[in-house]
């Protein structure tokens, strides 16, 4: 999986933000707000990592539970492939 060409993560007053630029912004407006581990999924999605690699790195970072993370971040994930924003 990958970030399709078009959307960026930008800081904006300290915030994680995604836009769509170019082709991708005619079909997706707006912009999404990541909390810090939203923004650390985005970054392990760009630099190639999958889920499981994904959820290795938050169960290390966080205190949280292997299962509690992949359900999350699969969700994440999940989501931004009905948006449109993830391809495999």
């Amino acid at each position: 999986m990958k970030i399709k060409n078009g959307f960026v993560l930008r800081d904006v007053g300290g915030q994680a933000v995604v836009i769509a630029v170019g082709e991708a912004s005619k079909t997706f407006h707006g912009m999404i707000n990541l909390n810090a581990t939203g923004k650390e999924i985005w970054q392990g999605i760009e630099s190639g990592l999958d889920v499981g690699q994904i959820v290795e790195k938050m169960v290390e970072t966080y205190e949280v539970e292997p299962d509690k993370a992949r359900e999350d971040i699969q969700t994440m994930v999940d989501k931004m492939k009905n948006a449109g924003i993830i391809v495999e």
